[in-house]
Order: structure tokens, then C-alpha cells, then sequence
């Protein structure tokens, strides 16, 4: 653990990985909110593909999380493979301005999740070092509350830019790029952490054995994984606000309503899992997206559907950071990174086949299909992940 003095309750560390995310994602969310409808009306896509888009993506992303976790393990450094993928994911973004065919926007849109691909594993890890064990609740969460700060802020922002620039999205992408810049600079203040432990000389081996070693951790991920299938990606849902009759230029503020709502709730609710155990809140939060897109399958009017996204939100925040949490009580130290990787790879490709099915529910039949389907599944994992989580370490 950081001994260094704390800022705003936290380590250095994970204060500085914090305003990484927060510039990140406010770099990183400009561009997502506005994406839906860049796809489907400047670029002419039909919503199958944002489906198929975002769902391919995060499945190569979630392979490499895997590699690079167990490359940080390797290598012993954490902040080395972090910075290269944060660096990949903000040099792409200039380029979505030059785009003129959605399937170009496909090839970048996977080489952005590359580089999230590489980050992620060895930057969850670093958290995990830099704080103790009776504070990785209230670390993850407060790490993935500014990730949900720029979340929040990057929305809105385009809400509120896109008028002065008269709804050129190209210029977007641009300013977006620049934000992202300072997220780069901040890792000049993250320390990398030596690992001392030694059982790290053992250099882990890239396979699936740390599944047989580490019986608890493997279950939590399956019953996560099935959870994920039903979890559509966000792009997606967020033109169910448009079938309700809010116009395309609000979407971005349904977005920021979303982000808002995991902004003000993932600190406070990982202060109460250190305190009562991740497995309570995380189940909670699973219970509240089977409500929200029960909701959202029946809903026709917009203000229904804005307070379903702050339920989706409220979901984000109590199971985005835990899940991470409660798979590093579950790891050993030398293969921590590795560990998050797989986690994050086992939820990537749930999300591909989540993106694939709901998608073409959502073309084929309707979106009360797809979002009934996400709702039936979101069921299945949370039984899943109660009954298999049980004897595991909260």
C-alpha cells in the first residue's frame, strides 16, 4: 500500500490513475454519446451494426485485457502497458473526424479498443497495490467515480457544444482529442509499483490455470459472464430515447443523466461494500438493470425513460469497480493483473454476444424484444452470481 499522504481519502496513486480516467472518459464519452446517431443518420448503418460494432470491439478488447494482464505480471511494471494503451485509445480519436463510411468507423473503433485493451488489467492492478485491503471498495470506487465524472461531463459538454458548431460532429471528435491529452499528462504523477512478492520469479504462464488454483475467483467470473449477456451495450440503448420522441440532439444529455447518477452513488456505495461485502451491492445493482430494462421494453414515454437510465446508472455504480474488487480479494499477488484480465476479457465477450443478439432483436423485431431479452438474462446471472458467489471471500 501507498504510504504516501492521502488525497481526498485515497493514495496518490489512485487519486492520479483517477484524474487519467476522468480526462480519459471526458475525452472518450464526447464522442461515444453522439456516436448512435453519427452511425445511423451521418453515416446511414443500420442498428445492427452498432450492436455488432461495439460488441467486436470490446471482444478484442477483453482478449487482450487477458494478454497485458498477464504481460504485467511478466514484466513486473504496471504503469508501462497502462500508458501505452491509453496512449492508442486517445491518438485515434482525431481520425473518427476524417471518416465517411461506417466501416471505416469499424476499424477504428477496434483499434481504440485496443488500446483500452491494453490498460485496463495492469491499471486495476495498480489500484489493487496502491490501496489496502479494507479499502479496495472505497478505492475502485472512487477511481471509477471520476472515470464516471468524465463520463458525465463529456455528454454534456457535446449537449452543449454541438450547437456552437452547429451539430458538426467531425469538429467534435477533434476538441474531444485534445481533452483526452490531459490524461497522458497525468501519468506523470502515477508511481509504479515493484512487486516483491515471490512468487512473482515463478513468471505465471499465459493459460487458464489460475481458474483450477483459484476455484472461488472462477466461479464469480462465470455467473458474471452469464450476467453479461444480457447487458446491451449503452449506445444501443440510448436510441430507445429517440423511439420515445426525444430529438437526436438530446440524447447526449440522456447520456449525462446515465454518467450523473454513477457519478454521485459509486463512492458512497463503495464505502458501504467494504463495510457489508461487494457480493450484497453488486447484487443489488444486477437487480436494478433487471428493472431497468423490464422498464425500458414497455416504456413510451420520455420521462420514464430518463428515470430508467438513472437506474442503469445506479447499476453501473455498484458493480463496475466492485466486480474488480471483489475478484482482486480472490487473487493472489502474482498473478493480480492476470487475474483482472480475464475478468475483463470473460465480460468483454459476454458483451459481444449481448451486442450481436440484442442487435438483432432490435433490427429483425423491435427494441422491447432485445431489451426484454436483456432483461430475462440480467435475471439469470443475478441468480447465478448469488448462488455461486456465496461461499466466495466479500
Amino acid at each position: 500500500m501507498d504510504n504516501d499522504k492521502k488525497i481526498l481519502g485515497v493514495t496518490p496513486n489512485v487519486f492520479f490513475l483517477g484524474l487519467v480516467s476522468f480526462f480519459n472518459d471526458f475525452s472518450a464519452e464526447m464522442v461515444q454519446s453522439v456516436m448512435p446517431v453519427f452511425i445511423t443518420t451521418v453515416l446511414g448503418a443500420p442498428v445492427f451494426f452498432v450492436g455488432l460494432l461495439e460488441g467486436a470491439a470490446d471482444a478484442l478488447s477483453s482478449v487482450l485485457k487477458f494478454f497485458s494482464g498477464w504481460f504485467s505480471d511478466r514484466i513486473q511494471q504496471r504503469k508501462l502497458p497502462a500508458v501505452v494503451g491509453y496512449a492508442i485509445s486517445v491518438g485515434i480519436r482525431p481520425l473518427f473526424s476524417i471518416v465517411t463510411r461506417f466501416w471505416q468507423l469499424f476499424g477504428l473503433r477496434v483499434a481504440d479498443r485496443i488500446g483500452k485493451g491494453f490498460r485496463d488489467a495492469p491499471r486495476d492492478a495498480l489500484i489493487s497495490e496502491s490501496a489496502g485491503k479494507g479499502e479496495l471498495g472505497k478505492s475502485f470506487g472512487f477511481h471509477r467515480s471520476l472515470d464516471a465524472l468524465g463520463a458525465t461531463l463529456g455528454p454534456l459538454t457535446a449537449f452543449l457544444v454541438l450547437p456552437l458548431i452547429n451539430s458538426n460532429y467531425r469538429q467534435l471528435f477533434l476538441i474531444a482529442f485534445f481533452i483526452g491529452l490531459a490524461a497522458i499528462f497525468s501519468f506523470v504523477f502515477v508511481k509504479d509499483k515493484k512487486i516483491e512478492n515471490n512468487a512473482a520469479a515463478a513468471k505465471p504462464k499465459l493459460n487458464f490455470g489460475l481458474l483450477k488454483a483459484n476455484k472461488r475467483f472462477a466461479l464469480i467470473v462465470f455467473s458474471l459472464f452469464v450476467f453479461g449477456l444480457g447487458t446491451l451495450p449503452i449506445l444501443m440503448v440510448l436510441l430507445k430515447a429517440k423511439e420515445t420522441g426525444l430529438p437526436a440532439s438530446a440524447v447526449p444529455f440522456v447520456y449525462f443523466l446515465y454518467s450523473l447518477t454513477f457519478v454521485l452513488t459509486a463512492v458512497p456505495l463503495g464505502k458501504l461494500a467494504d463495510k457489508i461485502g461487494e457480493r450484497t451491492i453488486i447484487a443489488g445493482g444486477f437487480l436494478a438493470a433487471v428493472f431497468a430494462y423490464f422498464g425500458l421494453a414497455s416504456a413510451t414515454a420520455s420521462l420514464p425513460v430518463l428515470l430508467l437510465f438513472a437506474l442503469l446508472g445506479l447499476y453501473s455504480a455498484a458493480t463496475d469497480g466492485l466486480q474488480r474488487a471483489l475478484a482482486a480479494k480472490n487473487l493472489s499477488e502474482d498473478i493480480l493483473a492476470t487475474g483482472q484480465g480475464f475478468l475483463n476479457m470473460a465480460i468483454g465477450f459476454s458483451s459481444l454476444f449481448a451486442g450481436i443478439i440484442g442487435g438483432l432483436l432490435w433490427t429483425k423485431i423491435n427494441s422491447a424484444a432485445a431489451l426484454n431479452y436483456a432483461g430475462i438474462l440480467s435475471v439469470l446471472g443475478l441468480f447465478l452470481f448469488l448462488r455461486l458467489s456465496r461461499t466466495s471471500k466479500t
